[in-house]
């Protein structure tokens, strides 16, 4: 990631109608430069630890989504999202021409399509990435001895372990090997919310929330435990709390 975001700062150098306003080396990072700066331009890495370039997407909301140019080692589905709703993409690794290209399109973009029209498509391109993973029903969670199939009705939350992910139901937890960004791509994005680095809730299962000195919130769960919400996925919390 870090070689990628090196090419696209030596490509922009010298552009004469881009302005850099910031470099962000994590998905927090950059949900949080999006929010403040408010960036006409972005471009961001599918590919991020913890908090990938979908899950940034979300977080800041459709009031602050600019256009967005992804950056992807490969995925096919997700390009194909892309192509149907004109968003363009690179593909690591890119060369000058094509970075130029894919440059000047995002320009005609943002001098012909207004905002809200710009918005409007990534919206349905983040509908068509996730759409496939509303239909996830059950988690097979494998192990030496046995697999257990744990209904996502009866998910309270799941916290990342490492390479592994911890769902919890009920009183219970199993150790699922997967990250938490491929969970998250999984699970009903209208049902379950990251909001943390490490951590993802299902809505349904929080009764209370509370703020914290910090900007970060607290939120509690039916059956007593509590959460914390980062700053950055606070406002997209509260519209799916709203919503459900």
């Amino acid at each position: 990631m870090l070689l990628a975001r090196k090419r696209v700062r030596r490509y922009l150098d010298g552009d004469p109608d881009i302005e850099i306003v910031a470099e962000c080396s994590d998905g927090e990072e950059a949900i949080d430069a999006i929010r403040k700066l408010r960036p006409d331009l972005v471009f961001i890495d599918v590919q991020m630890p913890e908090v990938d370039g979908f899950a940034v997407i979300d977080a800041i909301g459709p009031g602050f989504v600019p256009a967005v140019v992804f950056l992807t080692a490969y995925d096919e589905f997700a390009l194909r999202a892309f192509v149907v709703h004109a968003l363009d993409y690179l593909l690591k690794p890119f060369d000058g021409d094509r970075f130029r290209t894919t440059v000047e399109r995002a320009k005609k973009q943002l001098r012909r399509i207004d905002r809200d029209g710009a918005r409007s498509r990534v919206a349905a391109m983040l509908d068509d990435v996730r759409g496939e993973s509303r239909g996830v029903r059950r988690l097979a969670i494998r192990s030496r001895e046995r697999t257990v199939f744990v209904s996502v009705d009866d998910v309270d939350f799941v916290e990342a372990a490492g390479n592994y992910v911890r769902v919890h139901t009920g009183g219970e937890s199993h150790l699922m090997r997967e990250t938490l960004g491929q969970l998250e791509a999984k699970l009903d994005s209208e049902r379950f919310a990251r909001i943390h680095r490490s951590t993802i809730v299902n809505v349904e299962r929080i009764s209370e929330m509370h703020p914290m000195f910090n900007g970060d919130q607290v939120i509690v769960l039916r059956d007593g435990r509590r959460l914390t919400v980062s700053r950055s996925f606070r406002e997209n919390l509260l519209a799916l709390l709203e919503r459900a």
